[in-house]
């Protein structure tokens, strides 16, 4: 049981970072039309786009992948506190 939480938690983690990748690749021209790019944009926007449509854009600035990545910090904790109470 230890084993799948850890891969819960690890996969979490390992699309944390995914979803950064993306949003920094939106600081350089071009970097999204890139394969890499493509891919994170393939597996990111699905999740981020219920955020973008809550929270609207202040200005320029998108704040919807913040919220994004604390739910997912929010989602990996709750899966180690189940995970906690169940062992």
């Amino acid at each position: 049981m230890y084993l799948i939480a850890n891969i819960i938690v690890n996969a979490i983690q390992i699309y944390s970072f995914a979803l950064i990748a993306y949003i920094l690749m939106s600081w350089f021209p071009g970097a999204r039309d890139s394969s890499i790019g493509q891919f994170l944009g393939k597996i990111c926007e699905p999740f981020l786009e219920p955020f973008r449509r809550i929270i609207p854009p202040l200005g320029m600035i998108d704040i919807s992948p913040i919220v994004a990545i604390i739910v997912l910090n929010l989602a990996s904790r709750g899966a180690i506190e189940l995970f906690n109470m169940i062992l």
